[in-house]
């Protein structure tokens, strides 16, 4: 039995649709197509059923279904135990949020680059409706969002939390620390309506008792950026991606006495039963969020 009809089977399957498993595999739709029908040949039964315009397995595909992911994962098993354990041949659809591109993911990437000489990446930055969207549609491999994408097929897992400051200009916000009292009447910048933190944001001013002129939601990190270097305001941005804005001279991470909730992240991914690179891609990811981690301050000792 030939194990590339068998693959094809398996995304189909999983994707629901013979056009995202063609995608995904780097086929046309028809070479898709026209491997499920020898697979279906050499098995002597149906595994889609056609006559109905959406997807939907015959009774013998849920099963054989089962059996092609044992055959891809023994398959991934036999190679990693005989394989001679070069380099793998990695390609790999991601998505990110704007906080994840600003704060960690380029140098990670380029550590992944390091350790995978043949990745071939292809990135995706969006919001992360649209994120969750496009993973369980199949279109992406994995994405690294604010909240977990939930389907058949998708795992997920809980990051570090990123640790959010207020940001200003260093030329007009000078004081060594800010009282809540003191945003009141101010221009405050954060993330598009309903993300997570707007709507954290407004229930940290709301619980504050902090009215502040008009709080503006922007998409874009850059922007938001550029607005508070031009002294349009205080914006709430992840720490890390402050840190790294060496372009941006006066951004200074403001001192104050409200704390910002942390912003989750989460990373969702499709399962791929013929190949571990995608687990080790979320490995390499886990490993790198955790050394960048400041480290613990150690207890001091207690005087004698």
């Amino acid at each position: 039995m030939n194990l590339r009809f068998v693959e094809a089977f398996y995304w189909v399957a999983s994707l629901k649709s013979v056009t995202r498993a063609a995608e995904k595999l780097f086929l046309t739709q028809s070479a898709m197509s026209s491997r499920v029908a020898a697979l279906e040949e050499e098995l002597g039964v149906l595994l889609l059923d056609r006559r109905d315009k959406h997807f939907k397995l015959t009774v013998a595909g849920t099963r054989f279904l089962t059996y092609a992911k044992r055959m891809l994962e023994l398959q991934r098993q036999l190679k990693a135990e005989m394989g001679s354990g070069g380099p793998l041949e990695v390609s790999i659809r991601l998505g990110a949020i704007e906080s994840v591109l600003h704060s960690w993911l380029i140098p990670w990437v380029e550590q992944l680059r390091k350790d995978n000489p043949l990745l071939e990446l292809e990135l995706t930055v969006e919001s992360t409706p649209v994120l969750l969207d496009q993973i369980r549609r199949g279109t992406l491999d994995a994405v690294f969002a604010a909240l977990p994408a939930s389907a058949e097929g998708i795992r997920s897992q809980a990051l570090t939390p990123m640790e959010m400051v207020f940001v200003g200009n260093s030329k007009i916000h000078r004081k060594r620390r800010y009282a809540s009292e003191d945003f009141a009447g101010t221009d405050i910048l954060t993330f598009q309506r309903g993300s997570q933190p707007h709507v954290y944001l407004l229930d940290t001013l709301r619980q504050a008792q902090v009215e502040p002129r008009c709080v503006h939601t922007i998409s874009s990190i850059s922007a938001m950026v550029q607005l508070v270097q031009g002294g349009f305001g205080v914006a709430t941005l992840p720490r890390l991606a402050v840190q790294r804005m060496l372009a941006f001279p006066d951004l200074r991470a403001l001192a104050c006495d409200i704390a910002l909730r942390p912003l989750p992240i989460h990373v969702s991914y499709r399962e791929d039963p013929s190949s571990p690179a995608m687990e080790a891609i979320v490995r390499s990811a886990l490993s790198f969020i955790e050394a960048q981690q400041p480290p613990e301050p150690k207890p001091r000792k207690a005087r004698a």
